[in-house]
């Protein structure tokens, strides 16, 4: 944690405006942690890279589901990356920081301000949100030159898959900020670095459902890993199709841990 994001940022007037200038700061501090962008922007690409080249999972399972006549290898991982993007900015990188913000006494400073608690955690999920537009940009980039090339074109195979993009920061933003408002610092970074990897390699990820084993399989298919993973396959693979009912899941879930993270979020 750095010096410069000990300190309360100039919070006043009307709650907007309030959430207008914790925004900003909260996008100063996350250039400010060199760390966390290297984290964040290079485990997907790592992901990307590694998977397209090496086949590392069990024979006849490919990254994002199976790889048939008219979807290759890159069609399968680009959506998967794109989640690991999205649970690894929400849950573990906004997660972990914020929670050691609380342990420092941050968030009883700026509470003590204007600043409304429901501006303090939108103001975070927002600078996630600009994050993972970067990393999306990235994904797609180095993807197109790995020879991704969906029939609609990466820019628009990109833009069909962003509702569920935005939808999945939400819900996994909130579930990193449920974390960091309830449990310690260092419980949070235990937990939320476990969660990531149960989710990738147990939640619909990087391992299809078809390729768990039943038992695994059904649980997995109710996560909100399994549900975003599934919604950015149906929507920018070939022929794919989205699902309504996932689509619901994945708002219930967002709604719910996003009510959650405001109730039950503490700063002491």
């Amino acid at each position: 944690m750095s010096r410069s994001s000990r300190l309360s940022p100039p919070v006043g007037g009307r709650p907007w405006r309030a959430f207008v200038a914790q925004t900003r700061w909260e996008a100063r501090l996350a250039l400010q942690r060199s760390e966390n962008l290297l984290v964040t922007f290079g485990v997907p690409i790592l992901l990307l890279v590694v998977f397209s080249a090496v086949p590392l999972l069990p024979a006849g399972v490919r990254p994002g589901g199976p790889v048939g006549p008219t979807v290759g290898v890159l069609e399968t991982l680009v959506p998967a990356v794109l989640a690991v993007a999205v649970i690894a900015t929400g849950l573990v990188a906004l997660g972990i920081s914020t929670a050691y913000e609380r342990s420092y006494g941050v968030l009883k400073r700026l509470l003590g301000s204007p600043l409304p608690r429901w501006a303090l955690l939108a103001a975070k999920v927002v600078v996630v949100g600009a994050t993972l537009l970067i990393q999306v940009l990235l994904v797609g980039a180095v993807a197109s030159v790995l020879g991704w090339s969906p029939p609609s074109g990466p820019v628009a195979a990109l833009l069909a898959a962003l509702p569920w993009l935005l939808l999945g920061t939400i819900c996994f933003s909130a579930l990193g900020l449920l974390l960091a408002g309830r449990l310690r610092p260092e419980s949070v970074l235990a937990v939320a670095n476990g969660l990531f990897l149960v989710l990738l390699l147990l939640g619909g990820v990087l391992i299809p459902l078809g390729a768990l084993p039943a038992i695994l399989a059904g649980p997995a298919s109710l996560l909100p890993s399994a549900l975003l993973a599934e919604l950015l396959r149906g929507t920018m693979q070939p022929g794919g199709a989205v699902d309504p009912l996932q689509a619901a899941g994945l708002g219930a879930w967002s709604i719910g841990l996003a009510a959650a993270a405001v109730a039950w979020f503490r700063i002491d």
